[in-house]
């Protein structure tokens, strides 16, 4: 494995997360931070507890769920798509680096830069609602399973996309939609019986809901569910990028 290639792609795009920090860290925060505000304190305040956990803290998972989806897209997707669009990735091609080692860099890079931007924004709700975590390590194995297979996905989404208009199309058309319906804000139980059903066939339910069951001990499906279809999405998203590679789509052309 040439490890260095990997070290390189991945240092290039942490450099340029740093010369983004505006964007790429604090616009996120202050955005997740206001959510915290308006349902977290000011709705949170005249609601009762939901499953008897205070309603500020229970949308804390769900909040930072969104972002992870977001930004692991976000960031995956623009990594991939700009070196497309100005025409260097046919040098990353043409070099002595494997698809595995271009996918570790660039998927690596977006993941360690959500799973960052998901332990700020839990740091930032600690200050707003008192919390626990009472699943550590699976918070933190949620977090960064969660990262990685989103980062994947936005690489698809940016091997696919042939404009910038079409890197927020699914995020901003299917992905934020799915996570407002999965679960972020309530939970299943309080949905009629049709409706909790029918949210049922929606995939982000499984990741809020494991998520937030490793911080209060309570979720909507069986977290062993919940891990996976996590692990089931992975395993696509791998399968359509060595097809990608495999095939040369939108990569060689």
């Amino acid at each position: 494995m040439n490890l260095q290639a990997i070290r390189a792609i991945y240092g290039f795009e942490m450099a340029r997360t740093k010369r983004t920090l505006l964007q790429s860290v604090v616009s996120p925060v202050i955005s997740t931070s206001l959510y915290f505000v308006v349902f977290g304190s000011a709705i949170g305040a005249r609601m009762a507890q939901v499953e008897h956990v205070a309603y500020g803290a229970f949308i804390v998972p769900g909040l930072m769920m969104l972002t992870l989806l977001t930004q692991s897209i976000a960031n995956a997707s623009f990594a991939i798509y700009f070196p497309r669009f100005t025409g260097t990735i046919y040098e990353v091609l043409s070099a002595p680096v494997s698809p595995f080692e271009i996918v570790c860099g660039y998927v690596g890079a977006a993941a360690t830069k959500s799973v960052l931007l998901g332990l700020i924004i839990l740091a930032t709700a600690a200050l707003f609602v008192p919390m626990e975590v009472r699943h550590p390590f699976w918070m933190l194995g949620f977090l960064v399973l969660t990262a990685v297979t989103f980062s994947l996905f936005g690489f698809i989404i940016g091997i696919w996309a042939d404009g910038f208009e079409r890197l927020q199309l699914i995020p901003m058309l299917i992905v934020t939609p799915l996570t407002f319906l999965g679960g972020t804000f309530y939970s299943l139980d309080m949905l009629p019986p049709v409706w909790r059903t029918l949210t049922l066939f929606n995939p982000v339910v499984y990741l809020i809901s494991g998520f937030r069951w490793s911080f209060f001990g309570l979720s909507d499906v069986a977290v062993e569910v919940s891990f996976g279809m996590t692990l089931g999405f992975l395993a696509i998203c791998l399968l359509i990028v060595s097809w990608m590679f495999r095939t040369g789509y939108r990569l060689k052309s």
